[in-house]
């Protein structure tokens, strides 16, 4: 099961919202990067995410354009552990063969990403960017999963 994971886009400040509902800017950077990945074939059946507002604009924008279910999942907040988290996936990849995207924020991604890539959540494999979304396909010879590919927002 490929893993696909998103970082939510540009939110407002605390002291403009402090609910942090994305802006204008992140929610076009989500909408982008979610139109690119439809046009590469990336599907999903469901899109989990925390239960923060701009994550949860994020993960509606990219579910929309992979045909995803939404699912709020409780253990995916900024500072969450990720064990939990990274057992969950495996667990849903044993047992279903659909891809499945996670938007989130730091430095959770950071810690979820490197425990599933490298086996240690301090190894910092990858540098997330706010609306970036990375490809995670399994392992052929060994558990876990290598980075296939990092689509990030475009900067012009």
């Amino acid at each position: 099961m490929d893993v696909y994971l998103m970082q939510h886009g540009v939110a407002a400040t605390e002291e403009v919202d402090p609910a942090r509902p994305l802006t204008d800017a992140g929610r076009m950077a989500v909408e982008e990067v979610a139109a690119r990945a439809r046009s590469l074939g990336v599907r999903a059946g469901v899109c989990v995410h925390s239960g923060k507002l701009r994550a949860r604009q994020t993960a509606a924008i990219l579910a929309a354009a992979l045909g995803a279910a939404l699912e709020e999942r409780p253990d995916l907040g900024p500072s969450d552990p990720v064990g939990p988290a990274a057992e969950w996936l495996l667990a849903e990849a044993a047992t279903t063969g659909g891809a499945l995207a996670v938007v989130g924020h730091l430095p959770f991604l950071d810690r979820l990403a490197s425990l599933l890539v490298v086996g240690d959540e301090t190894a910092q494999v990858i540098r997330f960017h706010n609306a970036a979304l990375v490809r995670l396909v399994p392992k052929v010879d060994a558990a876990g999963y290598s980075i296939a590919w990092i689509l990030p927002p475009d900067e012009s």
